[in-house]
């Protein structure tokens, strides 16, 4: 909906001139009660807590159905080689399905694109577009961004905004894709945006990359490894196990901790083992849910699960857990590379891309799938029907017992003997 355009720019000028170089939330803010079960960490001030005890309400929180918008922005010194139509289907229906699936249909995302490019009113160089972008020449970006937007849209109707620049004017850094958070939040059409999608991807672009952004505008951390001098591997911590740490693996799908975490599992759905004595339970596949087809004994596909326990926790100190989840080659799995079940540790206290998540390896002296894993030598990380595995440091001891007939997978936990 058009809007006076003088209340429209003095509103953004003034907000973005608190922009700062990182722009992050850190603060709990007003805590929702989520979860008092045992096993669930605290929310810490820690950048994209992997806390599950409260909801940090500044987030938006992915139930339902939410609406996002498309803007698609071009540069006075580029013609656009593309239309907004396809770099539409670039990221849609892909990160709906994504969503769709994951959620198990609790979360459906609605895209709103325009149709047309909205002219910014500089060049394309003149934004300075790089991965680690200065506070300045992204303010003037979202600044300019928002002021020739809302000519045309009307913000109050989007919890979920991406601004797609052309891909081809020659100042735009494909490397520069990212969630902007911002310090104040901008008002404009009578609503608050607390933080944007900057798509500067090239066509087609990354797999799954506005999926990865669009987990940050939900509350979930980087879970890759980013080194100091930008050289070796950025994907130790999880591998291919999760969208959040690489849109390329082979495994995309969240793990059950962050499911936990944005409301798709019910509490039943989370198993909290405690005490010494050992603790046996049936752990559906995470991709387990409605429609969706796992394999079962013998190879064939089996269908009916979805409600059963998706993760077993164990709580390895006051900010630290382990998690246990099945994990197989369906769904948003559906490469897979191994299947078993699979462990890892969760830290609260971590920031966003500094090891929040942390998969422990069943198989250290092997790996897999070196022909197309992100990380080959966590790629068979899970542990397989018929082993065990003692957790290093944790004393936890996994045993993985037998499959049912649905797919599900029998397991055995034993807790650290503790003086």
């Amino acid at each position: 909906m058009p809007v006076p355009m003088l209340r429209s720019t003095a509103a953004v000028c003034t907000t973005l001139s608190a922009l700062a170089a990182t722009s992050i939330l850190t603060g709990p803010s007003v805590a929702e009660p989520f979860s008092t079960a045992p096993c669930a960490l605290e929310r810490s001030t820690a950048h994209h807590s992997e806390g599950v005890d409260t909801w940090n309400p500044v987030y938006t929180r992915p139930t339902g159905a939410l609406d996002a918008v498309m803007i698609f922005l071009s540069f006075p010194d580029a013609t656009p080689r593309t239309t907004p139509a396809e770099l539409t289907s670039d990221h849609f229906p892909a990160t709906s399905r994504f969503y769709e699936q994951a959620s198990y249909g609790r979360f459906t995302l609605h895209p709103h694109p325009l149709k047309h490019w909205l002219r910014m009113p500089r060049p394309s160089t003149a934004y300075a577009i790089r991965r680690d972008w200065s506070a300045e020449d992204r303010a003037a970006y979202l600044r300019d961004a928002f002021a020739v937007a809302d000519k045309e849209v009307d913000f109050s109707r989007y919890p979920v905004v991406y601004f797609v620049a052309d891909p081809d004017a020659p100042g735009v850094d494909s490397d520069a894709t990212k969630v902007v958070n911002l310090d104040t939040p901008i008002q404009v059409d009578g609503t608050d945006v607390r933080r944007v999608v900057t798509v500067f991807e090239k066509h087609p672009p990354d797999r799954l990359v506005l999926a990865h952004e669009t987990g940050h505008v939900f509350d979930l951390p980087d879970l890759y490894h980013r080194p100091v001098d930008g050289k070796g591997d950025w994907d130790t911590y999880v591998g291919d196990w999760d969208l959040m740490g690489s849109q390329f693996g082979l495994s995309p799908d969240l793990f059950a901790w962050h499911k936990w975490k944005l409301g798709w599992l019910d509490p039943r759905q989370v198993a909290c083992v405690r005490g010494a004595a050992p603790t046996r339970l049936t752990l559906e596949p995470l991709a387990a849910g409605p429609g969706v087809p796992v394999q079962g004994t013998g190879g064939a596909p089996a269908f009916g699960l979805g409600n059963g326990v998706k993760l077993a926790v164990v709580r390895t100190g006051p900010d630290s857990a382990l998690g246990f989840e099945a994990r197989g080659a369906a769904g948003n799995d559906h490469a897979s590379c191994r299947q078993g079940v699979l462990v890892y540790r969760v830290h609260s206290g971590a920031e966003s891309g500094g090891g929040p998540v942390e998969v422990v390896d069943a198989h250290p002296r092997t790996e897999a799938c070196w022909e197309n894993s992100v990380y080959p030598p966590l790629a068979d990380a899970p542990v397989a029907l018929g082993e065990s595995f003692t957790v290093p440091g944790e004393g936890v001891k996994v045993e993985v017992e037998d499959r049912t007939a649905s797919g599900a997978w029998t397991v055995k936990i034993t807790p650290a003997v503790r003086d």
